[in-house]
């Protein structure tokens, strides 16, 4: 639960990162995706593959708004550790 909570605390971190109007929309929608996450059975979908996507759903958002991926640097580290 802990590393889920730092992933999250990431996501928040970068989306400080992304335009100020565009804010409030990334702040929400990875509020509950984590949410929606917290009922995911890890049987069926190994946590990894979350922080995968989650990592991989950053930059995607990064490069969307030509933010360079290097502020994704901590995020990785704690996505992959």
């Amino acid at each position: 639960m802990k590393k889920v909570l730092r992933v999250y605390g990431g996501v928040l971190r970068l989306v400080r990162l992304l335009p100020a109007d565009t804010r409030p929309y990334y702040a929400k929608y990875a509020r509950e995706n984590f949410v929606n996450y917290r009922e995911v059975d890890v049987s069926e979908t190994p946590l990894d593959e979350l922080y995968q996507r989650a990592y991989n759903h950053s930059l995607w958002v990064l490069k969307k708004y030509s933010i360079d991926e290097s502020a994704a640097k901590k995020m990785k580290e704690i996505c992959f550790e």
